[in-house]
């Protein structure tokens, strides 16, 4: 076959699953929460049952990663073992508890001319999501989708492909049994990545395209798309050490926000300490970081507290390095520790540790982030931990949704209007 040929073959490849998902998100739109319900509970006992099966197709995955270069960490991100297909299964049953928002009269207004103007929750449609190597958001991704009445098409990274297949394999068949759309959830089945270009140009049949990997991609797919995009860039998610803050509070979070998981969005980069409390506080932090094994880059005044700190350059304090490598810098006041984060920081998660209120209040309306967080960890800025169940990701847009994306991130609304024979004066 010619290399013309082969491309052809790959366009029409995608314009037909996107095609499929078009359908079955129209059919979508009518299926009763109830259905939609039955799906995840019979999905989530056909993961358990199956799960010798699933580690099969896992362990051919696990065997090629090396070759593709993953380091040990990705590779563990993309081990299945039997609690970890079990935990998939359990959050697919948690998002069948969540309320279903579709159909929701969002509000109701009478007019004097005697229509009623309901505003619906609807879905949004069909969904693009192109995620990394990790099979559990395989089926979160799909759960969350189709909870929320849309059609997904799956892009996953060709290092989990075997797993995502047996994954979405026991979606199918649930989907048969309860009666749900054939084509709700469809995995892209070639590794070729100029699919990706072909269905980011497809927006009369994909609504909405979601990156969720490393900045690079989500770049591509924010410069690409010809549909609305929900992406971050980046996670340079900063704490700061208020005049007034529980000094032991501020090392526990601090500590948490860095350390608990370095690899992550929503781990903290860099500190902020203000002026009054660095002398006592960044001494006792150091040992802290230290027991770690942090590297610490900080400004002068953080240089001269800290006998192994090295100097910060600018860059450092607009980093993401997603290791364990923290930027420090002393602050005057909130005022300009606000000014910091909102010139070097990300829009995604930020924490202030302060007893006083209202230095906790300018810095909520102050700081321009999806997050802010009030004495408590940056690493909680997640979808099970707000209460959304599973998320699909977390925005740092301001339109359409912002923060963590769970179930009504992927709703729109419509106008419906009842009247009784009235017309346009």
């Amino acid at each position: 076959m010619s290399i013309t040929a082969e491309k052809t073959d790959l366009v029409a490849y995608c314009r037909q699953v996107a095609q499929q998902a078009k359908q079955a998100a129209s059919e979508l739109a009518l299926v009763p929460a109830e259905t939609k319900i039955a799906w995840l509970r019979r999905s989530a006992e056909l993961l358990r049952a199956n799960s010798s099966l699933i580690e099969s197709a896992n362990a051919i995955d696990l065997e090629a990663a090396p070759g593709y270069g993953l380091t040990d960490a990705q590779t563990d991100r993309l081990r299945l073992t039997p609690d970890r297909i079990r935990a998939i299964a359990t959050a697919l049953e948690e998002v069948a508890e969540l309320r279903d928002p579709v159909g929701e009269v969002l509000s109701t207004t009478q007019r004097p001319s005697g229509l009623t103007i309901n505003k619906v929750c609807v879905p949004l449609g069909v969904v693009f999501f192109i995620y990394e190597s990790r099979p559990n958001v395989t089926a979160d991704a799909a759960a969350i989708c189709v909870k929320g009445g849309n059609a997904v098409i799956l892009r996953g990274g060709k290092e989990a492909m075997h797993s995502s297949q047996a994954i979405v394999s026991q979606l199918h068949e649930a989907a048969r049994e309860v009666g749900l759309p054939e084509h709700a959830v469809q995995l892209v089945s070639t590794t070729d990545r100029e699919a990706v270009g072909h269905f980011l140009h497809l927006p009369e049949c994909i609504d909405l395209a979601i990156p969720r990997g490393g900045e690079g991609l989500i770049r591509r797919v924010a410069a690409e798309a010809q549909m609305p995009v929900i992406k971050h860039f980046q996670g340079n998610c900063h704490v700061y050490v208020d005049a007034a803050a529980d000094l032991n509070m501020a090392i526990a979070i601090t500590i948490n926000s860095k350390c608990q998981r370095m690899g992550v969005c929503n781990a903290a980069e860099s500190l902020l300490v203000h002026a009054d409390v660095a002398s006592e506080f960044l001494p006792a932090l150091a040992i802290a970081l230290q027991e770690n094994e942090i590297e610490i880059r900080g400004d002068q005044r953080c240089c001269e507290l800290i006998e192994f700190a090295r100097p910060a350059s600018e860059e450092d304090f607009g980093a993401e390095f997603l290791g364990p490598i923290i930027s420090i810098c002393v602050m005057s006041s909130l005022q300009d520790a606000v000014k910091h984060i909102n010139r070097f920081g990300s829009g995604h998660t930020d924490a202030i540790v302060t007893d006083d209120p209202k230095a906790a209040q300018q810095f909520a309306v102050g700081v321009d982030s999806a997050a802010v967080m009030l004495n408590a960890s940056t690493r909680l800025n997640d979808g099970g931990e707000f209460g959304l169940g599973a998320e699909i990701g977390i925005s740092t847009d301001k339109f359409h949704a912002r923060g963590p994306c769970g179930i009504e991130a992927l709703t729109s609304y419509k106008y419906v209007v009842q009247g009784n024979g009235q017309l346009k004066k």
